[in-house]
């Protein structure tokens, strides 16, 4: 499937002489969709109807980077601790932004953070979670009561590496009980 690109209204401005008017006419046409203020994209149809963008198409053109992670609380549930929750926002840790910004629809809370992984791992998202736990509606408890039992599922050198890169105190105070 040919990914969609998401373009800024910047990257047109050399196609066109008038781009604000030429954007609003492929909008009125259904040509180009708008995603967020400064954002379009041309979408594709398939037998569901309109195909949006990627998620990670839509932040990377927003930032104008590749350089974050895009995480969302749900990949906690695969975890296994006993979340169940299921969340229609996105997390991006990124060096530029910071804000709750929705684009194509879809809610993305942005946080500047010093340092991230490159990619999401199990180990690195249980960290993420305990970072987190207070900020979750669902039942933590159950997160605090399943860790120890759950730990042997998890690489104790890649936890207690991401533990060091990106813990949070209290990050490091639940794994060291739930470890002893």
């Amino acid at each position: 499937m040919e990914l969609l690109h998401v373009y800024r209204r910047q990257e047109l401005k050399e196609m066109s002489t008038s781009v604000d008017r030429d954007l609003k006419t492929l909008v009125r046409r259904g040509e180009v969709l708008k995603l967020s203020g400064g954002l379009y994209y041309r979408p594709q149809k398939n037998v569901f109807g309109v195909t949006p963008p990627e998620d990670r198409e839509m932040v990377r053109a927003f930032l104008k980077t590749d350089d974050f992670l895009l995480s969302s609380n749900n990949h906690y549930n695969q975890l296994g601790l006993g979340l169940t929750q299921v969340y229609n926002d996105y997390k991006v840790y990124n060096h530029k932004r910071s804000g709750t910004f929705i684009l194509g629809g879809k809610r993305f809370a942005f946080r500047q953070v010093p340092s991230y992984p490159q990619k999401i791992s199990k180990e690195y998202l249980l960290i993420d979670l305990l970072n987190n736990l207070n900020g979750l509606p669902d039942r933590t408890d159950l997160v605090l009561h399943n860790l120890p039992f759950r730990l042997h599922g998890f690489d104790r050198r890649m936890v207690e590496d991401f533990l060091s890169r990106y813990g949070r105190p209290r990050a490091r105070a639940v794994l060291r009980r739930a470890y002893a």
